[in-house]
Parts: C-alpha cells; sequence; structure tokens
C-alpha cells in the first residue's frame, strides 16, 4: 500500500456479514469509484475486528478511526465527510458509555485497550483472501527459515522455550506431543487441525479461519517439517461455510506460490493440506475420534488404555494433532523466538488466551488477553460490564463442561491452573457472563442437555449418567425436586466425571457441581420452597397486571398468544392463571414507562398461593 494511500477496512467476519457488510462493501466500491478525492483510496474486505457487539465495522487507516453500527445508507457520509472533506462522522463514532463521548480511533476504545493481539493481530488487519497481504506482514518467513535447517530439532527448541501450551483446552506442552511425534516410527506420518469448535457461543477458531487461515497453514506446514509428515488435514464443522470457503482459497493460493505442495521453496520438503469436513458430532473434538471420522469411521473415542495418536493416530499412524489456535501460534514463536513468548503470561501459562465473550455483557466480542489477567478485568474493563444496571451473578469458561463461577471469584488469574482450581477450565475460550436473572439451576440444566445430546453413549457412565443427572435437574426446574435430589446429583457428577472414557464425560458434570458448590441456595429454593429466586423457571413463576399501573393500553393482550388477558379498552385487564403458559409476552408488550405487568415467583395458577 503506498504512503497516501487511505484505507477503507470493511469487517467480513460471519458476524458483520450478517449485517450486510458485504453490501456495504459492494457500497462503498461504487462511491469511491464515483468520487474525486486526493490521493489514493482501496476498499477492502478484512476478517473479524473483534468488537462484534458494535458491527458492521468500517475502520479508516491509517487514522485507525472505527465507525460502528454502519448500514447501507451510511456509505455516502463516510466517503464524502470523511474521506473527501476530512470530517469525521461522529454519530458513526463509538461512543463512552459514562460520558457519552465519541471516541474515533479504536486503540481508544476501551474494549481494545486492555487486549494484548498476538494471535489476532493479523484478523481485521489484514484480506484473509489474499495472499499477497499475508506476505506483506511477514507471512511464510517463519516457514522459509525453518525448511534452511537441518531438521526440526531447533523448532522444537524454540517450542519448549516459548512453553506454549495447546489451546485445544487440555493445555498439554506443544512441544512434548511434537517431540513425541518427531520421535515416533514410521515412514508416514500426519499433522491434522482440530478445527471442530463445538462448543455454545465459542467462535475464537472460526474467527481465525476466517480472518488469517494462512497463518494456520503455515503452522502446520512447519509442524510437516518437523516431525516429517507430508500429508496435513484440518477437521472443521461443515456449519462453518466462510471458514471452509477462506481456507480452501488460502490452500489455492499457497500451492500455486509455492508454500504447499511438492518441493517448497525450493527446499525438497513436500507438504500438502486438505480440508476435511466434520458433520458436527461434539465428540468428534476428541482426537481419536476424530482421527476415526476422518477415515470415514464413526466417531468414537477409542477405548483406554490406548495408544497416544502420536503413535497411532490417523490411518494408524503417527499423528500429530493440535487446535487451530495452536498452530497458528508457531509462525509467530518462531520468528519473534520462544523466550520472548514465554515473558508474556503467567509461570504455568504463557502467552496469550482468545476467548468469545458473550451473554450477559455490554461488549460481546473476539478477544485477546494476557494470561494471567483477572476475570473482572475482562468483564468490566473490555467487556464493559453487565447491562441494564443489573447485578452480575456468575461466569462460564470452558464451554459446556466449564464451571460457572460466582462474583467472589471475578479476581481470580485466568490461566489454566487457577481456573481448574476453582472449579472451572480454560476449555478451548468460550467465556459467557449471567446476570441476576439467570436461573442457575437452568443454566446447568442447559448445558447438561448439551452434552447429554452430544454424548457418543459408549460407556455408561456418560451415557446413562448424564442421563439421570438431566432428568432430576428437569424436575427440579419444574419444581418436582425432592430433598436428597442435591446430594444425588453430586453422587452421579462424580461418577460421571471420574468414570467415563473420553473429556467429553470426564467434565461433563461440571456445570452441576460447580452450581451446586456456589448457588446451593437457588437449588433449595426450588426443593424446598417451591420457587425459582431468578423468577426464571416457568414452572416457578407467574404473571400478573397491577391494578394501580395498568392504564387499559391492551398491547399484553394483543401479545398474549394464548388469548389468556381479558379486559376493555381503558379498563384494567387480568391474567386467567390457567390459560397463561408463562411466555412472557405480555411482560415484553407492556410499555416500560408503566411496567403493570408484574412477574413474581410461584404459581398464581388454578387459583394458587404465589410461594
Amino acid at each position: 500500500m503506498k504512503k497516501d494511500t487511505r484505507s477503507l477496512l470493511v469487517c467480513q467476519g460471519s458476524m458483520c456479514i450478517s449485517g450486510k457488510s458485504r453490501a456495504i462493501q459492494e457500497a462503498l466500491e461504487k462511491k469511491v469509484a464515483g468520487t474525486q478525492m486526493d490521493g489514493d483510496v482501496e476498499v477492502k474486505l478484512i476478517g473479524c475486528h473483534g468488537f462484534c457487539q458494535q458491527g458492521p465495522l468500517v475502520i479508516v487507516e491509517p487514522e485507525a478511526t472505527c465507525y460502528t453500527g454502519v448500514t447501507v445508507e451510511d456509505v455516502d457520509d463516510i466517503v464524502q465527510s470523511d474521506l473527501r472533506d476530512g470530517q469525521v462522522v461522529e454519530r458513526l463514532l463509538f461512543h463512552d458509555p459514562e460520558t457519552g463521548s465519541p471516541i474515533a480511533s479504536y486503540h481508544d476504545i476501551p474494549f481494545y485497550g486492555a487486549q494484548t493481539k498476538l494471535l489476532l493481530r493479523h484478523c481485521g488487519l489484514i484480506n484473509p483472501e489474499d495472499i499477497d497481504d499475508y506476505l506483506g506482514v511477514g507471512g511464510y518467513e517463519a516457514l522459509g527459515s525453518v525448511l534452511e535447517r537441518p531438521d526440526g530439532r531447533e523448532v522444537l527448541a524454540e517450542l519448549k522455550a516459548s512453553q506454549l501450551r495447546g489451546r485445544g483446552g487440555g493445555g498439554f506442552p506443544a512441544w512434548r506431543k511434537w517431540e513425541a511425534c518427531l520421535d515416533a516410527d514410521g515412514d508416514e506420518k500426519f499433522v491434522v487441525c482440530n478445527a471442530d469448535e463445538g462448543d455454545p457461543g465459542a467462535f475464537m477458531d472460526r474467527s481465525i479461519l476466517e480472518g488469517d487461515p494462512h497463518a494456520v497453514l503455515e503452522g502446520m506446514s512447519i509442524a510437516g517439517f518437523t516431525v516429517g509428515a507430508r500429508k496435513g488435514y484440518i477437521y472443521v464443522r461443515a456449519e462453518y461455510p466462510l471458514a471452509v470457503e477462506r481456507l480452501r482459497v488460502a490452500i489455492d493460493q499457497a500451492r500455486r506460490r509455492g508454500y504447499l505442495g511438492s518441493d517448497i521453496l525450493g527446499s525438497g520438503f513436500s507438504f500438502d493440506v486438505e480440508v476435511f469436513l466434520g458433520a458436527g458430532a461434539f465428540v468428534c473434538g476428541e482426537s481419536t475420534a476424530l482421527t476415526l471420522s476422518i477415515e470415514g469411521k464413526r466417531g468414537l473415542p477409542k477405548a483406554a488404555p490406548r495408544p497416544r495418536t502420536t503413535e497411532v493416530g490417523l490411518f494408524d499412524k503417527p499423528t500429530l494433532l493440535n487446535n487451530v489456535k495452536t498452530f497458528a501460534f508457531v509462525p509467530l514463536i518462531l520468528a519473534q523466538g520462544g523466550e520472548w513468548f514465554a515473558r508474556i503470561g503467567t509461570e504455568g501459562s504463557k502467552g496469550t488466551a482468545t476467548f468469545a465473550l458473550s451473554g450477559h455483557v455490554v461488549n460481546c466480542g473476539l478477544i485477546e488477553v494476557p494470561m494471567g489477567i483477572t476475570l473482572r478485568k475482562i468483564i468490566y474493563e473490555i467487556g464493559g460490564g453487565v447491562p441494564e444496571g443489573k447485578a452480575f451473578k456468575a461466569v462460564q469458561t470452558g464451554g459446556p463442561s466449564g464451571g460457572c463461577l460466582p462474583e467472589s471469584f471475578l479476581d481470580t488469574p485466568v490461566d489454566y491452573d487457577s481456573l481448574l482450581q476453582a472449579g472451572s477450565m480454560m476449555g478451548s475460550g468460550g467465556m459467557v457472563v449471567m446476570n441476576e436473572d439467570t436461573c442457575m439451576v437452568d443454566v446447568a440444566r442447559y448445558f447438561l442437555q448439551f452434552t447429554e445430546r452430544e454424548s457418543c453413549g459408549q460407556c455408561v457412565h456418560c451415557r446413562l449418567g448424564t442421563k439421570q443427572m438431566l432428568t432430576i435437574l428437569e424436575e427440579i426446574t419444574r419444581g418436582e425436586g425432592k430433598p436428597g435430589d442435591v446430594e444425588f446429583l453430586v453422587q452421579i457428577g462424580e461418577a460421571v466425571n471420574a468414570g467415563s472414557l473420553c473429556g467429553l464425560g470426564q467434565s461433563a458434570a461440571n456445570p452441576v457441581l460447580t452450581t451446586i458448590r456456589y448457588f446451593l441456595d437457588e437449588y433449595e429454593a426450588h426443593i424446598v420452597e417451591g420457587r425459582c429466586p431468578a423468577r426464571s423457571c416457568k414452572a416457578l413463576i407467574s404473571f400478573q397486571i397491577l391494578p394501580d399501573k395498568c392504564i387499559g393500553c391492551m398491547l399484553c393482550a394483543k401479545a398474549c398468544p394464548v388469548d389468556a388477558i381479558a379486559g376493555e379498552r381503558k379498563s384494567v385487564h387480568v391474567i386467567d392463571q390457567g390459560k397463561c403458559i408463562r411466555c412472557g409476552m405480555c411482560e415484553e408488550a407492556c410499555p416500560s414507562r408503566y411496567s403493570a405487568v408484574e412477574r413474581t415467583s410461584g404459581s398464581l395458577a388454578e387459583g394458587g398461593e404465589e410461594a
């Protein structure tokens, strides 16, 4: 890019695309082409810029001006005011929620301020569909330097110095796995990238594949050279069509430029990559199930005792299997040095961690933070806190098998060991924030429902244990809980975690065990008092219209799907509790200035008393 060139970077991550960012880019290209301006202006797509809550995003470089919530109708103002006249379009800027002041540069927005972008350094900067953009930021230089070395031992030394741990959730030292595969006997070996990201609310791997696919390919090629493999597979779920499309574009470009295929860069080393589409089974995130799936077999974890995949993996050959993020880190570590990487983070958890921050938080999005940062700093400084003045209640890390931690744990450092000690886990990087209106019993039920459905059913503990726990939780949320249910849940949960075959079952009970550990009072309220303190469980709540606030506008009656609300215009309305299905549509329809519909804990159906 020329020095006098300005760029309009249009975020084309999945979430911004859902906000019509493709149409925005087309409109910008057309408008720029028809507008006389000083200097050149380029319009290009970029991967996820991270600030998903404020999308679609358009970034103006080199000023780093960040326009949020952009629509096609805003294109004229951006081009005419900013690019032609030099006047920032203030209404499209992010405004500080406390002062209301506009913030022009994204570097000054608090969401970005506390982050340390290493893994995501290219996402939101380069065009993921143009290999020249990747080469322009030093792409494939690490691979070129590695191919000049006699063997992979020097790469292992750098990985060991970096103390990089696998980012797939287990946190196993990367260099140990690479060394084991290098030392394994076998003329044929494989490198496999696990992109089977199945956690609800998680989109880290997807965003990297969409925004910086060449980094993953470069890391896999370096891995192939290091362990002696000539073929690699990227196992990605078919529900990620954009990631798959950009991966295939990147692979094709890398082959044509000589970074994949035969005799890479004239070194004599050959390595190629194939994309394999998974059908969406959560259990295929487990290494042995994943390799069996690639082989065309049913994805079931192999029974213990079993050899490691570095010894007997894909097609019974030694196989190096790492996560998307692990491979993407490798070129950076080799470029900057292992000791440099090890200076970031904590004693036992080096580097940075990426999270999909979601739930009841002001700023949802893709973030990257140094290991050791506290949950409080992530949620309140980066995330902007809990919206609508609600109180924070819990945060779950580590996906559906992670633990739910209360407010007293907000100062817990985010690293592998600290989260495990608290009863949660790092996992692959999901982080869900919950406010005061969240029922923790129902949260446990929701996540257990997911793992019970995704269980492969191969081992009794997971197949029957999760089913029995789910049945008990469903009874509790329906107000049918019994004394002793909590103790029984703990007993079954500990057995499921201890006796299951793979990582899915070995952590399936974590949401239940941690919610019991930290929110026991909510379980007791459901079982003993027949009420849901969060006023969330349908069977344990009711809605009534307050006579002193109802103005008879009839909005609630029109919104009710079962005609359970009676009343004439300008007269007080009444809810028939026998008909009410507790959907909450009346509460939502009632104007906030009146708040005439009250949600109560306990059932008023059939003339009963409120609990």
